[in-house]
């Protein structure tokens, strides 16, 4: 696949991936399949999404709502959907910085919520 432009980019979560490539899927007629690193992409989403898309957005603007959270962490959690300290910790495990106690639990917390 040769891409000319990069037209613009954007974070998506995987269940966000998933029901884009799932709207190409239906679009595409019977005789046109889906290419071989879009069907590996959609079994991989169909695999891993944990939640629905509207959920994942949502679950992602409040997270960014939080003092230390950047948006690419928000989409792994997200897609992650961690239930205990030390995976969301392994999460955080690249940043410069630490979370404490209550920062974590506020995490999980939203996690619950939409899980």
């Amino acid at each position: 696949m040769i891409v000319k432009e990069v037209v613009s980019e954007k974070l998506l979560t995987l269940a966000e991936a998933k029901n884009i490539l799932n709207r190409i899927k239906r679009a595409r007629t019977k005789e046109e399949e889906l290419r071989y690193e879009q069907r590996r992409a959609l079994e991989h989403a169909n695999k891993f999404a944990k939640i629905d898309a509207k959920s994942s957005r949502a679950l992602v603007n409040e997270l960014l709502k939080l003092e230390k959270m950047k948006e690419d962490i928000a989409i792994r959690i997200a897609d992650v959907m961690p239930k205990t300290r030390d995976e969301l910790r392994s999460i955080y495990a690249k940043e410069r910085y630490t979370l404490g106690e209550d920062e974590l639990e506020q995490i999980l917390n939203l996690v619950k919520k939409y899980s």
